[in-house]
């Protein structure tokens, strides 16, 4: 009997979830519907640098969700047969003004390599020396470069997951729905039962699992970033993705596209308005990076809502009391990097079935999910 599978939400969880739910062992035998408005999905508007050895988080279980979701991405670009224009391993550099600082970073990546191959080669460079990887710079400290970073396009990577996983066994609706009391998906056309459904709608999690009585600790937050059309060097589609000291991330594409960002704004919550002020506050950290940047260098604004927890920690997994509903969400601006694993975990249970232990992952769901009689 074909198995039936519902996802709601189409970024970065819902869409690798999709994508290996059309592909593991048994998937011919699941019939997989996947519901996006597309209205301000985090994932889409988002560039991201898939780099998270050097950060300071004290969260273990993060780092291990998120090294894991690193090293996942060359298997899955390459099994999914996307291009360079949505992930390449580029290297990324993270700048440091201070020399004691800069050399706490570089210790730091020297452990981290230890059980991070996917990290490549570590290097300190001289401020010359990062302006020499990256000619787009006109101003820059030192730092530390690892060849394994990367750089990824949220639209594009989840457009090429989507593309894939509709060839096999996905149909996509692009409609909001909501869940009833019992976990069926109620849409445009009537209530739709299915074996399983996996919620992974961001920052809407906390209103679709309301009617389940369970309240979820998520919060929205407004992202945005700018879009830099730029002088198009021969070997920008190559260039590192920066992290400088003090401003916005720094990530260039090839033909002369650059984008700058994004920001976190707690009080934009669900709006999906570009702010002139934040539009000038990216184009300003770009200035002071790189010369010659006008107003008339912003070619596009991207906003998106982001999903936080109270503890900055992504969550996912079945929900309790609920077992056919399985969520995800809280994945914050590491999103790109975390989401992939999570998705890929997410569609085995939903394939499989079973009581997966996630604890190197996550702390226990009841951290971020409680019933409404509590």
């Amino acid at each position: 009997m074909q198995k039936r599978i519902a996802i709601i939400g189409g970024g970065i969880v819902g869409a690798t979830a999709a994508y290996y739910l059309s592909q593991l062992p048994g998937g011919q035998n699941v019939k997989v519907t996947l519901f996006d408005d597309g209205v301000g999905q985090a994932t889409s508007a988002a560039a991201g640098i898939i780099s998270p050895w050097l950060s300071k988080r004290r969260n273990q279980q993060w780092y291990r969700l998120a090294k894991a979701g690193a090293d996942l991405y060359p298997e899955l670009i390459h099994d999914a047969k996307l291009g360079t224009d949505v992930y390449q391993q580029t290297g990324t550099i993270v700048t440091r003004s201070d020399d004691s600082d800069l050399e706490a970073l570089f210790a730091l990546a020297q452990e981290r390599r230890q059980d991070a191959a996917t990290m490549g080669d570590v290097s300190a460079l001289s401020a010359a020396e990062v302006q020499a990887k990256v000619p787009l710079l006109t101003t820059s400290h030192p730092g530390v470069f690892i060849s394994g970073g990367a750089r990824v396009d949220g639209a594009a990577l989840v457009d090429g997951l989507l593309k894939q996983a509709t060839s096999q066994n996905l149909t996509i609706r692009r409609e909001r729905v909501t869940l009833d009391g019992q976990g069926n998906v109620m849409t445009s056309v009537g209530l739709k039962q299915f074996d399983r459904v996996i919620v992974a709608a961001g920052a809407w999690v906390k209103e679709l699992l309301a009617p389940l009585g369970v309240i979820a600790d998520v919060r929205p937050q407004k992202g945005q970033l700018i879009e830099l059309a730029v002088k198009d060097f021969e070997s920008q589609e190559r260039m590192p993705v920066v992290m400088p000291e003090g401003e916005r991330d720094f990530i260039p594409f090839g033909h002369g596209k650059l984008l700058v960002g994004a920001t976190h704004d707690d009080e934009g919550k669900f709006d999906l308005k570009a702010t002139p002020e934040v539009t000038a506050d990216l184009l300003g950290s770009a200035q002071r990076l790189m010369s010659g940047l006008t107003a008339e260098s912003v070619a596009a604004t991207r906003v998106g809502t982001r999903a936080y927890t109270r503890d900055f920690a992504p969550f996912f997994g079945p929900v309790p009391e609920h077992e056919a509903v399985l969520v995800a969400s809280g994945l914050g601006s590491s999103g790109l990097t975390t989401g992939v694993q999570i998705g890929r975990l997410l569609a085995g249970s939903a394939l499989y079935g079973g009581t997966p232990d996630w604890s190197d992952y996550e702390k226990p769901l009841t951290t971020y999910l409680a019933t409404s009689a509590e």
